[in-house]
């Protein structure tokens, strides 16, 4: 088992420590799962319930992306920043105030009286959120023993397929019934329950190596640039992709001055975790996206209320539920590169039926079948990726090389977000952009419904394109035949 600070010592099965340790790897599991199901949940039952968000505010369509992306922002350039602070203060009890932030973030955001409110809200929601993803994988690959780490990843990520199965149809039910503020103050109670269990069953962890100073002028231009990036790729403008790309130089110039860098370019160097880390984005993007895409073609495009869209995007979460815990199993006999390989793969031919079936009057099964496979192929590439870079790590690395994982990771779900909107409204004009929000399009005239086909099209091309280059990144990530992953030296 690994132990933060020390030298890394795995247990064998037939080791009398073994057993403990692997009944406490699984409480600890429990912990970062409901963690997960919290963060997943409350992404999932939001992007089948924004139209009513939009309609009950009469949300204009910058408004509309924002409610999604604010959150996405914060979580994203907050992610590595937390990480450090971690190292100062300790992962359990950076992790446990995240808990409270978010549960505290949802409360308030169901009783937000306008949408400037909501969306800055969503703000604080997401810094809870970085908190606990930051540190999920951190203190589950510490307590686990390396030969059942592929094991509990597969059920940390199969939980996050169980949030996905769940929260569309409850996001619909709730949004039709009780009304849009439940799907916030859902995460209430379940966030004071996970608070709690994680204060009773989480040990303290040593900090790992000696009190890093934090990289607060990197943190502000990845802020910046990501803040940029999300506006040039959602509302289409050319003044904040060039934004973007003038803040690019300035990140890499300020991070090789940093004593300790947000962002750590010279992991970078190793192939194996650049193009690992690659295939994260790649496949972040497309397929982070997929439950708001097909949630709004259902209710935007066939006219389905917020409750038969839920059932509608069931697929994914039944595929990502069967992916993560099957691959999980298989990680023991086949290995983490063939599973992530695989599951990309996977996303490819679920996206190429999405993309080919994408029409008004598309059979159901057509569309349940590319959405079953592309999130069958999610599940099992994120379990296989994972454990790829995780596995193997030393202790002093683990860290900073998890963190650029996750803001990989991150980036891509926010640039998802952004990119599936812009697209998806560029096919309309300007003045029915808000009807594709509010869900209402479809009542519409025949041509503005062939616009909006249109924009679904181009949108299942460009995630297609982004999956097939995942691909390739994933098959270049294999490893050198010897022992552990080659990792640089990043201290």
């Amino acid at each position: 088992m690994r132990i933060a600070g020390m030298v890394s010592v795995p247990l064998e099965p037939d080791m009398p420590d073994y057993a403990p340790a692997l009944r406490y790897a699984w409480r600890v599991c429990s912990v970062t799962s409901l963690g997960m199901l919290l963060i997943g949940m409350s992404g999932s039952t939001l992007n089948v319930a924004l139209p009513a968000v939009v309609r009950h505010f009469d949300a204009g369509p910058l408004a509309s992306n924002w409610i999604l992306l604010a959150y996405m922002l914060t979580n994203t350039a907050t992610l590595v920043f937390f990480g450090r602070v971690s190292d100062l203060l300790g992962k359990r009890e950076v992790y446990l105030v995240g808990f409270a932030l978010f549960t505290a973030g949802s409360l308030l955001s169901g009783l937000a009286p306008d949408v400037g409110l909501l969306i800055a809200l969503r703000a604080v929601q997401g810094i809870g959120a970085a908190m606990i993803i930051a540190n999920g994988t951190l203190i589950l690959t510490d307590a686990f023993p390396p030969d059942r780490l592929s094991q509990g990843m597969g059920f940390y990520f199969g939980v996050l397929s169980v949030a996905q199965l769940a929260g569309p149809t409850l996001g619909g039910l709730i949004a039709d019934t009780l009304g849009w503020r439940w799907i916030f103050w859902i995460n209430v109670p379940a966030g004071l329950f996970a608070l709690l269990w994680g204060m009773f069953t989480l040990r303290r962890l040593p900090v790992s190596g000696p009190r890093q100073s934090l990289d607060g002028a990197g943190n502000l231009i990845v802020f910046a640039a990501l803040s940029a990036t999300l506006f040039a790729v959602s509302e289409g403008s050319l003044v904040a992709g060039l934004i973007a790309l003038a803040l690019v130089p300035v990140l890499v110039a300020a991070e090789r001055r940093a004593v300790n860098p947000v962002l750590n370019f010279r992991l970078l160097s190793e192939r194996v975790l650049l193009m690992a880390n690659l295939a994260t984005l790649c496949n972040a993007v497309a397929r982070a996206s997929l439950i708001l895409l097909a949630g709004l073609y259902f209710q935007t495009a066939r006219g389905a209320d917020a409750l038969a869209a839920g059932l509608g995007v069931l697929p994914v979460a039944l595929g990502m539920g069967l992916g993560s815990p099957v691959s999980g199993t298989l990680g023991r006999r086949v290995g983490p590169y063939a599973l992530a390989l695989g599951g990309s793969v996977l996303c490819v031919a679920g996206l190429l039926i999405l993309l080919l079936g994408s029409g008004p009057t598309t059979p159901y099964w057509i569309l349940a079948a590319g959405l079953f496979m592309t999130g069958c192929g999610s599940g099992t590439f994120l379990t296989g990726n994972t454990t790829q870079v995780m596995s193997g790590l030393p202790p002093e690395n683990m860290g900073v090389v998890n963190a650029f994982r996750l803001m990989a990771m991150n980036t891509g779900v926010a640039v998802s977000i952004a990119l599936t909107l812009g697209v998806l409204t560029s096919a309309v004009s300007p003045e029915l952009r808000s009807q594709v929000y509010a869900g209402t399009l479809s009542r519409l005239s025949p041509v503005a419904l062939d616009q909006l086909m249109t924009g679904f099209w181009r949108t299942y091309a460009v995630l297609f394109g982004l999956a097939v280059l995942g691909t390739v990144f994933s098959a270049l990530a294999r490893a050198p035949r010897r022992g552990g992953t080659v990792v640089p030296d990043v201290s």
